[in-house]
């Protein structure tokens, strides 16, 4: 028998990218009608019409429990589709979104839901124009499970390989909110609110104040994740210092009981961005202005030294490689 799917597989780490570096990516040929196609593996792609470029993007959410404390997937679905055009420099434009029930499932639970997602919707101000609705028979599936398009128009197209030594990181809040909610949810571990949000007002305060250089949404695999894609994309070496990474007392504590590394939990409403050093200041006084962004914070900088690498260095003045995450602690968060 052949290599199976594992859960680690689908953790947006390491195990993923190798995944479909060898499968999707050998599969698909035709990968490009803009400037970024499907082998960038960023988080959309564009296609150019009449000299614009619009970016397009896709995902799928099948979290558990799909009812958590700050959202359900229904909330969750529309700002990660929503996040994923904006990390891209967009704007967003339009939602299509398509579901599938299991059978047996509450009618009252799916109305939920869809009002949820509408909520995000009417807040951001992007329509949901299309979708499609589907049955899975008895048994199944195990709950919803919610595939999402988005499509956006680039005001100045942002890449993940766009860092360059010198620029400052910032993070727009706590992190590991949503991971950390997900676990003490599925645990009885008391209650810990998700961060699932969109970002977009973030983005617009960063971009119209000063010079991005590269976004990421922190999501499965965390801000390690994201920050070791950027890393290796740019070619640029990324320090950190961890008294300046903003992580909540209830994660912490989380964390601390569990033996976790916060870096590597899931966040569903941060955006880890580099901005030019010089615009740093005024980029982070505009974004701690607007919803979602009143707790952000520079945590770091890209170094010409040790390219393609995340260094932390710890609050007891020591250092340590921060490696891209092979897997993920919890299963099912988006």
């Amino acid at each position: 028998m052949g290599e199976k799917i594992t859960w680690s597989h689908g953790a947006g780490g390491k195990l993923m990218g190798e995944l479909i570096r060898k499968t999707v990516l050998k599969e698909f040929s035709l990968r490009k009608a803009g400037q970024v196609g499907l082998d960038e593996l960023e988080d959309g792609a564009t296609i150019e019409i009449d000299g614009k470029q619009l970016v397009f993007t896709t995902d799928s959410y099948t979290v558990r429990p799909h009812f958590f404390p700050g959202g359900n997937i229904g909330s969750l679905s529309i700002s990660g589709t929503i996040n994923d055009l904006a990390v891209m420099g967009a704007e967003p434009l339009a939602i299509a979104c398509s579901v599938v029930l299991p059978e047996g499932m509450e009618i009252e639970e799916f109305q939920q839901i869809l009002r949820s997602a509408n909520e995000v919707s009417k807040e951001v101000g992007v329509p949901i124009i299309t979708g499609d609705l589907k049955v899975a028979e008895r048994g199944g599936l195990d709950g919803p499970i919610i595939t999402t398009a988005g499509v956006g128009l680039a005001r100045k197209l942002i890449r993940n390989s766009g860092m360059r030594p010198g620029d400052k990181i910032i993070v727009s809040g706590p992190i590991g909110e949503h991971g950390a909610c997900i676990l003490a949810c599925r645990h009885g571990m008391g209650t810990i609110f998700s961060d699932a949000a969109p970002v977009l007002a973030v983005v617009r305060a960063a971009m119209s104040t000063g010079e991005v250089t590269a976004m990421k949404d922190p999501t499965r695999g965390g801000l390690a994740a994201a920050l070791n894609e950027i890393a290796e994309k740019s070619k640029v070496g990324i320090e950190l210092d961890e008294t300046s990474i903003p992580i909540s007392q209830p994660v912490r504590g989380l964390c601390d009981l569990l033996g976790l590394d916060p870096l590597i939990l899931a966040c569903e409403g941060r955006v880890v961005m580099g901005v030019k050093e010089e615009d740093c200041d005024r980029v982070l006084k505009e974004i701690r202005k607007v919803r979602g962004g009143e707790q952000a914070e520079v945590i770091g900088r890209a170094v010409e030294e040790h390219k393609g690498m995340v260094v932390l260095r710890t609050s007891v003045g020591g250092r340590r490689i921060v490696p891209m995450p092979s897997g993920d602690p919890i299963p099912r968060i988006c």
